[in-house]
């Protein structure tokens, strides 16, 4: 007898760890909050982003508690996406962790609603500076600044955003309805993104898609960890080590997301080396030195094996150390948003039409040697042009280490689709297109036949549903996700040839309707939904043109295609070319630039450019048709794919 003790050492050991495991759950959460709250504080001492302003001061109330608003914004948010994206791709369906990770989504937008709704508040607060009072003229006021501002509007976009999921995030069901809500997630995150750190840059377009990037792969990462470390008790122990294989995955990517961003959005903070001694630069380098730590935790339990590790408290004992870093980055990050950066100080004065259109001086003349030395770097599709180029590469190693074939023309036309698309959003096509009529058609033009033309004939779903391994424990893994898109009603809808012809000629005109144009010129979410749009409406016609089946009706079907889309673009290429003035004269007869063709004349070349698109569509055919597998190959698609699959197993 022992008393009240354990009755069988083993029983003990047990316990204890089992109270360890529980610790360490509890003290990861709390540890990066509290470490996230302390570095926020020193970070606004360092940086004196709650220093009393000389004119306008809200008061030390609003100057120190909207930082503070913003932290708990930030952190809300990142569950509320992270657990969703962790449910989405790591959880088995119907589980008990997947059913409470949509509770924590819940609980957590319910607190970004709030939180957002107080911070939106004292951003008003802070802006205006106004006095607290009941009298209608202030409601009124700050209803103007919600709806009339950027600044306001953003807050009120996030409030009812995440309204909306803490409404259905629980009683979501089905992959369509839970797909909807994931996306919103990461959408709702979009305009806390545009709040970052003050000024006005010169290149602000690349500095606010750099934080938008940052906030998403910084979501995804803590978020996950979070809410996987709340779903852990849940998780059955046989399935513990593929979960956390898979968010292992999730945060590499995110890694690698935040770690492009947040360079590229240090290049346009720090003018200097000099720089780097400022508050604004210690501030990055805690920052920095907390990203390179989680980048050390990260690379160690990767490569030590995490389907064994995952059971034990060491493992978990580096996930709670790993949360205390991402408490410091965090906090950090939040205090760097209020401290003044180097480039703001240093931003040219707007003085040309063109500064004052675009936020930007104009180009260099373009010449020969413009159509490749003239690069304005659009990270989002620079980091899903590389993604896309590695992944498909180590698809096409899979199946050749498995003795399966590949077409080296596909490989070719991918990487050839990738550049072109790096080429359109980032090169002398992006430079230019913003001064130039030609230049902007010259990327709708590619980006709506010749980019998806080259990725199509690349086969990519067939790549993919030959080298992912498919998934026995009820989750949505990647492949699960490509084949249920690829058998859904829109789909099937969408690929009949006449239907997909009409979306595209659809595509073509609703992009000149004036306050259409004039967003996507003027606006950074306009611009990047234009490049989304022409390339669905490019893959919907190409995905039709490649249709299999040659039977007379299938064929007439992807004639008649091939005449919608031909009279698309040379309709729109004649309706520009006899214009009676110039389109969108506000924008490009105001640019003031002294080089290049007139906008008259350089609108009669952007005509020319639609023309060379109805050449793209009538060569499109013989492509596709070009970079079939053989009919030989159709039962060997199948052998292998066994073979590369047993393989990765």
């Amino acid at each position: 007898m022992h008393g009240g003790g354990c009755t069988r050492r083993s029983e003990c050991g047990r316990g204890e760890q089992l109270m360890t495991l529980r610790q360490l759950r509890l003290i990861g959460p709390v540890g990066l909050l509290v470490f996230a709250v302390l570095m926020t504080a020193f970070g606004l001492v360092l940086g004196s982003g709650a220093a009393e302003r000389l004119v306008s001061d809200p008061g030390a109330f609003v100057r120190w508690g909207l930082p503070f608003a913003k932290l708990i914004v930030n952190l809300a948010g990142g569950v509320m996406a992270g657990s969703l994206i962790l449910r989405a791709f790591a959880l088995p369906r119907g589980s008990k962790a997947y059913e409470a990770s949509q509770v924590i989504a819940a609980a957590a937008a319910v607190v970004l609603t709030a939180a957002a709704t107080g911070a939106g508040f004292l951003t008003y607060l802070s802006t205006l500076a106004p006095e607290l009072s009941l009298d209608i003229g202030f409601g009124e006021q700050l209803g103007r600044f919600l709806t009339e501002t950027e600044l306001g509007l953003a807050w009120l976009l996030t409030v009812i955003g995440a309204a909306i999921i803490s409404t259905f995030a629980v009683v979501a069901r089905g992959a369509i309805a839970e797909t909807v809500l994931m996306i919103l997630a990461v959408v709702c995150l979009v305009p806390l993104s545009t709040q970052g750190h003050a000024g006005s840059l010169a290149n602000h377009d690349a500095a606010v898609m750099a934080l938008i990037l940052h906030v998403v792969g910084a979501a995804v990462w803590v978020g996950g960890l979070l809410t996987l470390i709340l779903v852990r008790p849940l998780i059955p122990r046989e399935s513990i080590g593929a979960v956390v294989a898979r968010y292992s995955s999730l945060a590499l990517a995110s890694f690698m997301l935040v770690l492009l961003s947040g360079v590229a959005r240090a290049l346009t903070s720090i003018t200097a080396l000099a720089d780097l001694w400022s508050p604004y630069g210690a501030l990055l380098g805690i920052k920095t030195a907390a990203l390179a730590g989680l980048a050390v935790l990260g690379a160690y339990y990767r490569s030590r094996m995490i389907t064994r590790l995952a059971r034990r408290t060491a493992f978990w004992m580096l996930v709670a150390f790993e949360l205390l870093i991402m408490g410091v980055a965090m906090g950090t990050a939040t205090a760097l948003s209020r401290t003044p950066a180097p480039a703001d100080s240093s931003a040219p004065v707007l003085v040309t039409p063109a500064e004052f259109l675009t936020d930007a001086p104009l180009p260099a003349p373009i010449d020969g040697s413009t159509w490749l030395g003239e690069w304005k770097l659009d990270l989002l599709w620079a980091v899903l042009a590389g993604a896309a180029a590695v992944y498909y590469a180590l698809g096409v190693h899979r199946i050749r280490r498995a003795g399966a074939r590949w077409s080296r023309r596909r490989t070719t036309a991918w990487m050839a689709g990738l550049a072109l698309l790096a080429w359109v959003t980032s090169g002398p096509s992006a430079v230019y297109s913003d001064y130039m009529h030609s230049m902007n058609a010259l990327g709708r033009v590619l980006l709506l036949t010749a980019v998806p033309l080259l990725l199509a004939s690349a086969a990519p779903y067939e790549l993919a549903i030959r080298t992912i391994l498919p998934r026995s424990d009820g989750s949505f893994g990647p492949r699960e996700a490509i084949m249920r898109l690829g058998a859904s009603r829109v789909r099937t809808a969408l690929s009949a040839p006449i239907v997909a012809a009409l979306v595209f000629a659809a595509i073509v005109w609703v992009g000149a309707a004036p306050g259409i144009f004039r967003w996507t010129l003027s606006n950074q979410l306009g611009h990047q939904m234009m490049i989304v749009v022409s390339l669905v409406g490019g893959a919907l016609i190409m995905a039709a043109l490649n249709a299999s089946g040659s039977g007379r009706e299938q064929a007439g079907q992807r004639v008649a295609a091939i005449g919608i889309a031909l009279v698309a673009l040379l309709s729109f290429a004649a309706w520009v070319r006899f214009q009676q003035g110039l389109i969108a004269a506000e924008w490009f007869g105001a640019m003031g630039r002294a080089w290049g063709p007139e906008p008259v004349a350089d609108q009669d070349i952007a005509a020319v450019a639609f023309l060379l698109g109805g050449g793209v569509i009538l060569v499109a055919p013989v492509m596709l048709r070009a970079s079939r597998s053989p009919a030989r190959g159709a039962q060997e698609q199948i052998d292998t794919r066994k073979a590369v699959l047993e393989g990765k197993r």
